[in-house]
């Protein structure tokens, strides 16, 4: 179960570090090829949601891999699942019905995530 964690916690990490880290550092113009909702977020929202997710990527691999409050790392997780729900909101609301099988993917994971964070930490 720990090097199943470790998979799944490594890929999500890596998808939520980039994708925050491009919703932190990028224009609004920017990120409008690749995130059409963008453009009816306000910004700070935008930044927010990057930040978050950031944030979920490094308690998704740091806690469990100091030692230091692991349980942080199902917080993470289960952090990342309401962000995905969000998202699947946001795109349902916009009627852009392709871009919810990647966020039901990450939905999933991140669910899995805090399900095998929960076996072993």
């Amino acid at each position: 179960m720990e090097i199943a964690y470790w998979i799944v916690a490594g890929l999500l990490a890596l998808f939520y570090f980039y994708g925050g880290g491009i919703k932190i550092v990028r224009s609004k113009e920017a990120l409008q090829p690749m995130m059409g909702w963008v453009d009816t977020i306000p910004m700070p929202l935008v930044r927010t949601i990057g930040v978050l997710e950031v944030l979920g990527a490094i308690g998704l691999i740091l806690p469990p891999l100091t030692g230091i409050a692991p349980a942080l790392a199902v917080a993470a997780a289960i952090g990342l699942v309401l962000v995905q729900i969000g998202a699947i909101v946001v795109h349902s609301s916009r009627g852009e019905y392709k871009d919810l099988g990647l966020n039901g993917v990450l939905l999933v994971l991140a669910a899995v995530a805090a399900w095998l964070g929960t076996t072993w930490l």
